[in-house]
Formats: structure tokens, C-alpha cells, sequence
């Protein structure tokens, strides 16, 4: 393999369509250190950044890249031309409700007593569960 194709040049696009790069990386970089590199390269003036690998899902050619794998491994033979610039697509997910509820709950954790604790769960469990309720309903509408 020769020296230009042990590297690919890559850009990350964001769900603004802005971009981050392009950068060279080698074939051999795993998607986890791509993912490392978004979050040190994200734009400071952009809100709600990822701030762990596994806040961020990068999308190739369709496909939702794993992070165990490496950038040769990922890269299709039909959208990689030579000397192009690849264009991965980056989505970062938003915590989830039952995360931030378990932070809240930790946070809580020895601030309070626990029957103000299991209180305050069981009042955020039956507010979500009429949310759902009512979404059902209007949906059936």
C-alpha cells in the first residue's frame, strides 16, 4: 500500500451542515479516536457538544459506524474516490430521560431522605407515564 492510501482524508459533517476538517487520518485509526477527535474539534460557539464517545453516532455511506472498528474497515468502495474528501455525517444523541433522572437521583442521594427520594421518582414516573398516556391519546385522534 502506498503512502496515499494508507491515509483518508475526512470531514465531519453536523446536523447544521456545518463541518469539522477536512483532516487526514491514518486507515488504521479506530472510529473511537475519530469520535475523540470531533469532541476535541467541536465548535466552542455550538451548544449541547458531545462530551463522551458514546454521546456521538457517525453515519458512512448509510451506515451507523461501530467503534471498535477502523477507518480502513468502514470506508465503501463505491463513495471513496481517490484523493477525495470522505463526508461522515455526525448525529449526537440527546441524554436520555432515564439518565438524567438516575443523575438527579445520585445527585439527591444523601442530600435528602430517602422517602422524599422514592417520593420524588414515583412523581416523575407517573408524570411520564400520563405524558405517554396522553400522547397515545392524541395520536389516536
Amino acid at each position: 500500500m502506498s503512502g496515499a492510501q494508507d491515509q483518508l482524508e475526512i470531514k465531519f459533517r453536523l446536523t447544521d451542515g456545518t463541518d469539522i476538517g477536512p483532516r487526514n487520518f491514518p486507515v488504521a485509526t479506530s472510529v473511537a479516536t475519530l469520535k475523540e477527535n470531533i469532541i476535541a474539534q467541536w465548535p466552542k460557539e455550538k451548544e449541547n457538544g458531545p462530551r463522551t464517545v458514546k454521546d456521538i453516532k457517525l453515519i458512512s455511506a448509510g451506515r451507523i459506524l461501530e467503534n471498535n472498528r477502523t477507518v480502513g474497515e468502514c470506508r465503501s468502495p463505491f463513495c471513496d474516490i481517490p484523493g477525495g474528501v470522505t463526508t461522515m455525517h455526525v448525529v449526537v444523541q440527546p441524554p436520555s430521560t432515564e439518565k438524567v433522572l438516575l443523575s438527579v437521583i445520585l445527585l439527591l442521594n444523601g442530600l435528602v431522605s430517602n422517602a422524599f427520594l422514592s417520593s420524588f421518582v414515583k412523581a416523575i414516573l407517573l408524570m411520564r407515564a400520563n405524558l405517554f398516556s396522553w400522547n397515545r391519546k392524541e395520536i389516536a385522534k
